[in-house]
């Protein structure tokens, strides 16, 4: 089943095109990486995805919804987690949690069990009384994921989820990311850290607006003769830059 696609999907911010014509399809239960310099429009794709932005043109699906005559019902089966997520560091992990509950409106009487099983995955439950100013980093990252997990989505965008947190913090992250898998969760993840990118299934190049590629890692190295993401990175990047000069 196709969890995600986009047919010529287009965003323009006056003269500046921001995303140009994406074309992508994500099947279910994949982790797809989202990988380009800053500006290269991400986090643009990741707010049209999730039914934030309207299009300038194209259209996007996911999990058969469309992203703008049904963004409410999309909401339904999606949990986008921003760069910067909405934490309350004046209240504890566990009343954060209650509160994007009562935000997605899960049922009391449905919730505890949910809770104790994300506190417990992402390791949180022995911090489930501490202020959220008071969590390190890497905890908040995890305590944004189980908020963002509440309503058990289909499918969760996270834009750059890890940027700025410790090795050993983005190391358990991933390891939260790879359980989901398991129950069919598709992840669409845009990352800064290409370490990051070679555990996705696929991985999109995207440059000023453009996806320049959209293969697995080993595949994308074997076609560049090279042996790490960001050498094949550096070299399409390169060859786009010179087709366009050449082009003018």
């Amino acid at each position: 089943m196709t969890a995600i696609k986009s047919v010529n999907l287009t965003r323009k911010f006056g003269e500046l095109t921001a995303l140009d014509n994406l074309n992508l399809e994500i099947p279910e239960g994949e982790i797809f990486g989202l990988v380009g310099p800053d500006g290269a429009g991400k986090t643009t794709t990741m707010r049209l995805l999730t039914g934030i932005l309207d299009p300038s043109g194209g259209e996007a699906w996911v999990y058969n919804k469309h992203t703008v005559k049904e963004a409410e019902a999309l909401k339904e089966n999606i949990a986008y987690m921003s760069q910067r997520f909405g934490l309350y560091e004046e209240l504890s992990v566990i009343e954060n949690i209650n509160f994007y509950a009562d935000v997605y409106g899960v049922a009391k009487e449905k919730r505890a069990e949910t809770i104790d099983r994300l506190l417990s995955f992402s390791g949180l439950l022995p911090f489930k009384q501490r202020f959220a100013g008071k969590l390190s980093g890497g905890m908040k990252q995890k305590l944004g994921l189980a908020c963002a997990l509440i309503h058990t989505p289909r499918v969760l965008f996270l834009d750059e989820p890890t940027n700025g947190v410790d090795p050993v913090s983005r190391r358990d992250f991933w390891n939260i990311l790879y359980d989901l898998l398991k129950e069919k969760v598709t992840i669409f993840c845009s990352t800064c850290y290409l370490d990051e990118a070679e555990r996705c299934r696929r991985v999109g190049l995207l440059h000023k607006g453009k996806l320049l590629r959209c293969e697995s890692p080993e595949a994308i190295k074997k076609e560049c003769n090279v042996k790490t993401l960001e050498q094949a990175f550096i070299k399409i990047i390169n060859e786009y830059e010179k087709q366009v000069a050449d082009n003018k």
